[in-house]
């Protein structure tokens, strides 16, 4: 994973993209697959919805925080609960900022016991989320950025076990598990994770056997109907299950209880980054993040004004055309003193023009994650 021009990092796989025709673009710092030739997003998104599609996510984060007492150590400082789940298994948690409850990053937590939890935040947030746990680790715990350690390709669709099956890749362990195993001649860890509303997997490879790992799932999916898709699927996907984004729906401006997170907070534990301020905004906080969908054609986008009558409401975190649904969905953070409730019409300023939208609450369209 080596930077280009001093600056922009490029994924193990990024020859293979541009092989496979990919668009390319900047994505948290690295040059990332956007969609790839010969079908683009909606077919991507579709192979996913309705067979398997294989995502390279290389520019995830991956820290290591390791040494006595270290998952002791990371639930005092993140959102969820890590005394909820045992070694083999994975939790979403949230670094949020202290004081202001903001939140710095989203993550998955992998914890294989109480000496070692390993981290996967997202590509352009690692490296603060480093700093800040570094700088309260106590002696002896060591927190170490592996960013570019590793690759990560997530396996997703209907199909992905029947693929992992035919790469004997153990499939069957429950959701937010992880398990090790081999391919293509690597240890890779398997965990029952993504970021689609699809049964899938996200597999975590030695950065000098990603190429290898991605071969062989193309090739072994092939009969399958397997496509590379991009991120541009993966933000489709994402936004048709109303998972939030890191820098959109959630960020150091929107805390996890305005930006439909606080199911992510263990509000028994005595301490973790940001408790204070959430708990007191817990019971009535001033915007919630909702789902809306549109009634006509309109497409809502980020940063778009929501108008209840004359009066501006909210505003759209993010916005997108839904493949499966064929109409325009998006998130908004929404004002509660408006007393805007799922049913109701709301309008939404589509470039100067009103366009009418359903306030919903996400999925928009079923899960099929468990």
């Amino acid at each position: 994973m080596t930077a280009t021009n001093g600056q922009l990092r490029r994924s193990p796989l990024h020859a293979r993209h541009v092989e496979a025709g990919a668009k390319i673009a900047d994505f948290g710092g690295w040059e990332m697959p956007i969609e790839y030739a010969g079908g683009g997003v909606i077919a991507e998104h579709t192979a996913v919805r309705e067979a398997v599609g294989v995502f390279d996510v290389s520019h995830l984060g991956k820290a290591t925080v390791r040494g006595p007492g270290a998952a002791d150590f990371v639930n005092g400082c993140l959102t969820a609960d890590l005394g909820k789940i045992g070694p083999g298994q994975a939790q979403y948690t949230l670094c949020c900022d202290d004081p202001t409850g903001g939140v710095v990053d989203d993550m998955i937590a992998y914890l294989y016991g109480p000496d070692h939890v390993f981290l996967v935040p997202n590509a352009a947030n690692t490296a603060e989320v480093v700093r800040r746990l570094q700088a309260a680790a106590p002696s002896g715990v060591d927190v170490l950025d592996r960013h570019e350690a590793y690759g990560v390709i997530a396996v997703q669709g209907p199909k992905s076990a029947e693929l992992l099956g035919k790469l004997d890749v153990p499939s069957g362990h429950d959701y937010m598990s992880f398990v090790e195993s081999a391919v293509a001649g690597a240890e890779i860890v398997v965990c029952r994770t993504g970021y689609t509303g699809e049964h899938g997997y996200e597999l975590v490879i030695p950065v000098e056997h990603t190429v290898e790992v991605w071969d062989a799932l193309l090739a072994a999916g092939e009969p399958l109907g397997v496509r590379r898709a991009g991120l541009g699927a993966r933000d489709t996907l994402r936004t048709e299950m109303g998972y939030p984004l890191h820098g959109q729906d959630l960020s150091l401006d929107i805390t996890p209880v305005q930006g439909r997170s606080a199911w992510a907070v263990g509000w028994d534990k005595p301490a973790f980054w940001g408790r204070d301020v959430l708990v007191a905004e817990r019971p009535a906080p001033r915007r919630r993040l909702t789902g809306l969908k549109a009634v006509g054609r309109g497409i809502p986008r980020a940063h778009m004004q929501v108008l209840a009558g004359d009066t501006v409401v909210g505003e759209v975190t993010s916005g997108t055309f839904s493949p499966t649904l064929k109409t325009g969905i998006g998130l908004a953070l929404i004002d509660t003193a408006a007393g805007v409730k799922a049913g109701d019409e709301v309008e939404v300023d589509v470039r100067g023009r009103r366009q009418a939208m359903i306030v919903t609450t996400p999925p928009f369209v079923p899960s099929h994650v468990r």
